[in-house]
């Protein structure tokens, strides 16, 4: 018999084994702090990789700093023309209408903010890519919402267009796009750290010139002959998945999330290290926030505080950068080692019965 005849034999929810790791020591312009970071994953040597960035971050003064650079939630809209020259025309209108379309925008939400108009034009196609300011929230239903009144007041008042679509993948959501990582999308944030070159010793067992001459090989030149989309890192989509599926987020946008440029440098022994992610989508208050587990994590994690509208999700976004780091650190510290990686996963994956991978 088939599952589809017993409905009731059907589960309601994935249960994802989830760990706390850290902690992890923050400082920069959104946050200091010191907390530890729930992971959900299915790929259990996760969880100590991260950890010993964690490690290695309690051991720095200041430990990970982390600078929020912008932060922005974009809906495209297409709409189409007769014929090239009117697309412009109307692409014009819509630059000089952004004060009243600044309005709109504040009448359709309580948070949304209108922050700036970009366009493309293809033939009689103009595509037109809304930026906003979304609170706490992600933002993807604030800005559709948005753009759904904008597009409307458009097609009323700008001569020689017509509908096309709501969303026109110029935004662009859950793709991997050179758009994405030019203007940003979500919250643009850099995490970098400082390892004396002892800790690098002690604790990586690699040197900073080893890592440096991997970084280059491995994520930037690899990535390059692979065709790359303005990304150069070794797994940001691991540690991404795992923060996102703890704290509620939308798992699908690490697809552009996870597009990001590691960057070392050699100091003299000493190891700078920084992880770039121009595409963090998240937020404290949306949909699966309130989900018991949710909640609880991200009140642990001190992002249900009574704060000015997007401190929570710019904190949120500052620990998920953090965590990046502290992955991507550890993995490529380990990759500098013939058969360290892989020892450690099959030590860490035969401890927890994940043998079958093997």
């Amino acid at each position: 018999m088939s599952l589809a005849a017993e409905p009731s034999t059907l589960s309601t929810a994935a249960g994802v084994p989830l760990r706390w790791v850290g902690p992890i020591r923050v400082s920069g312009n959104v946050t200091t702090t010191e907390t530890s970071v729930p992971l959900a994953t299915y790929e259990s040597p996760l969880w100590p990789s991260v950890g010993r960035g964690a490690k290695i971050s309690r051991l720095v003064e200041g430990g990970i700093r982390t600078t929020l650079v912008d932060e922005r939630m974009t809906r495209s809209v297409l709409v189409e023309a007769d014929d090239a020259a009117t697309a412009h025309t109307a692409a014009r209108a819509v630059h000089d209408d952004l004060p009243r379309l600044r309005e709109i925008t504040r009448d359709s939400s309580r948070y949304a903010r209108l922050l700036g108009v970009r366009h493309e034009i293809t033939g009689p196609l103009l595509f037109i890519r809304f930026e906003f300011s979304t609170g706490d929230a992600s933002g993807h239903n604030m800005a559709t919402l948005a753009a759904d009144a904008l597009l409307a007041h458009l097609l009323a008042t700008v001569p020689g267009i017509r509908y096309g679509s709501i969303s026109a993948n110029y935004c662009t959501d859950k793709k991997a796009t050179a758009i994405n990582g030019i203007l940003g999308r979500g919250k643009n944030v850099v995490a970098e750290i400082l390892v004396p070159r002892n800790t690098v010793a002690e604790h990586l067992h690699t040197t900073a010139d080893r890592i440096d001459s991997l970084n280059i090989n491995k994520n930037l030149v690899g990535t390059l002959l692979a065709g790359g989309i303005r990304s150069a890192n070794a797994h940001y989509a691991n540690m991404l998945l795992a923060f996102y599926l703890a704290t509620g987020q939308d798992a699908a946008n690490i697809v552009e999330g996870s597009q990001g440029i590691t960057y070392t440098q050699d100091r003299d022994g000493d190891l700078y290290f920084s992880c770039t992610l121009p595409n963090l989508i998240l937020g404290t208050v949306g949909n699966g926030k309130g989900i018991d587990f949710v909640d609880s994590h991200l009140t642990r994690l001190g992002c249900r505080e009574d704060r000015p509208a997007g401190e929570n999700a710019r904190r949120l976004a500052v620990l998920a950068a953090a965590t990046v780091l502290c992955g991507e650190l550890s993995l490529l510290a380990a990759q500098t080692n013939p058969g360290e990686l892989m020892k450690a996963h099959t030590r860490l994956e035969r401890a927890t019965g994940d043998t079958h991978a093997l």
